[in-house]
């Protein structure tokens, strides 16, 4: 592979570019829990500049692109007067939030910070970035995975390999300059990598109807931050949500510009759950409990009197010493370490160690419990949990019964 990087060298002498000047630093990143973005290490380049500008977009349209800087983490933005009539200024506009919202906020901040690890390795080991170079990438993929190119010398994981080869191509792509994942020098190796370090997928510990009834007894009964929590385990629990979606639900409709959703009474039934996924628009019902004190519907009801919550973000922070609700939406994070915390206090998995039981659990650890608990047919829990497919639940299901079918006594042996 020194002879690819040789090649690239020569390239890049005939060509004459200069290199930048940047001096980012190199980072690591793990794959996090499931198929959320890992953290960087990295200063995090202002969301803003993960995006191509529109109006560049527009004009480059049909036009032969130029070479852009070797290392410049995105695309500048240019003056709208200066490429537009003024009177199309509000209409770029509008389209650069289109732009920005084809993808979540932590999949931009992740791909700018991939691409600024990939701009370092490049930097260092002397080869352009541009025009996108299979064999480039392809030796970046092998440092990866090899530990070569990160600072604790640490392999990477197939995961964030992964995750990283699809920010190349977003960023490339941003750029009119598109990287053929297809081509042998990536392709191959990406599938060498995975059959050599593909490790099988750790699942979150699930959070069994007994184990929350205890996670909820670590409560403050008596403070809002207990009725929030309480509020917020038993929701994401009965309705099998992801963390984001729990923390993105508003009070009503159209009420503010960052929600995911909102939540609908409906009197002696339960609650609707208008929610925003990744293909579009679903509902979710949560019926009432049996029981006054695991009823996910007299929770969030207490929850909204007595926070006096009556529009905008469902769930906020506690402020003024527990004693305040504020304006502020919580973070997504926010159930993760609730589910950790109350899972840790109240001994679920009391068998193991306390560093090891930690590991366990997270968000993901509701809706795995949902779907291992439910005794009903296996289709209601897949449309609860917003699954395509029945094998996507399965995965979810940590105790069924695997061996319920005997094909071994079915072909009469």
């Amino acid at each position: 592979m020194t002879s690819l990087v040789d090649q690239n060298l020569e390239n890049r002498t005939r060509h004459g570019s200069a290199r930048s000047q940047e001096t980012a630093p190199d980072v690591d990143q793990d794959a996090v829990d499931q198929i959320a973005p890992a953290a960087s290490a990295e200063p995090e380049a202002p969301i803003t500049d993960d995006l191509p500008d529109i109006i560049d977009v527009v004009m480059e349209m049909g036009r032969t692109p130029e070479k852009p800087p070797a290392e410049a983490p995105s695309p500048r933005p240019v003056a709208a007067n200066s490429r537009l009539p003024a009177h199309l200024d509000a209409l770029a506009d509008r389209a650069r939030d289109y732009v920005e919202a084809a993808s979540s906020a932590n999949t931009r901040r992740a791909y700018a910070s991939d691409w600024k690890q990939f701009a370092s390795w490049c930097r260092r080991q002397g080869v352009e970035m541009f025009p996108p170079d299979p064999q480039v990438v392809g030796l970046y993929i092998t440092a990866q995975a090899s530990g070569k190119a990160t600072v604790d010398k640490k392999p990477n994981s197939v995961s964030t390999i992964e995750r990283r080869l699809s920010a190349l191509t977003w960023n490339y792509a941003q750029r009119g300059q598109p990287l053929d994942r297809k081509d042998r020098h990536i392709a191959t190796v990406m599938a060498g990598i995975r059959n050599k370090h593909a490790a099988p997928p750790r699942q979150k510990e699930a959070v069994l109807p007994e184990d929350l009834i205890a996670m909820l007894e670590t409560l403050e009964r008596g403070s809002l931050r207990g009725l929030r929590d309480r509020a917020m385990l038993l929701l994401g629990f009965a309705g099998g949500l992801r963390r984001s979606e729990v923390v993105g639900l508003d009070v009503g409709r159209d009420q503010t510009e960052d929600s995911s959703g909102w939540v609908e009474f409906f009197p002696d039934k339960g609650l609707l759950v208008t929610l925003r996924g990744k293909t579009g628009w679903r509902e979710v019902e949560i019926g009432r409990g049996s029981s006054d004190a695991t009823c996910p519907i007299v929770a969030l009801e207490t929850w909204l009197k007595l926070g006096r919550i009556a529009h905008g973000p469902l769930f906020r922070r506690v402020t003024g010493q527990g004693k305040a609700v504020g304006a502020e939406r919580l973070n997504d994070q926010e159930i993760a370490r609730l589910v950790k915390r109350t899972a840790l206090a109240a001994g679920v998995r009391g068998d193991l160690p306390e560093g090891e039981r930690g590991k366990l659990f997270a968000g993901h650890s509701l809706r795995a419990g949902l779907a291992s608990s439910a005794e009903v047919d296996e289709r209601y829990v897949q449309k609860q949990l917003g699954h395509a497919s029945a094998e996507m639940t399965r995965k979810y299901q940590r105790r069924r019964d695997r061996f319920r079918v005997n094909l071994t006594k079915a072909s009469g042996l």
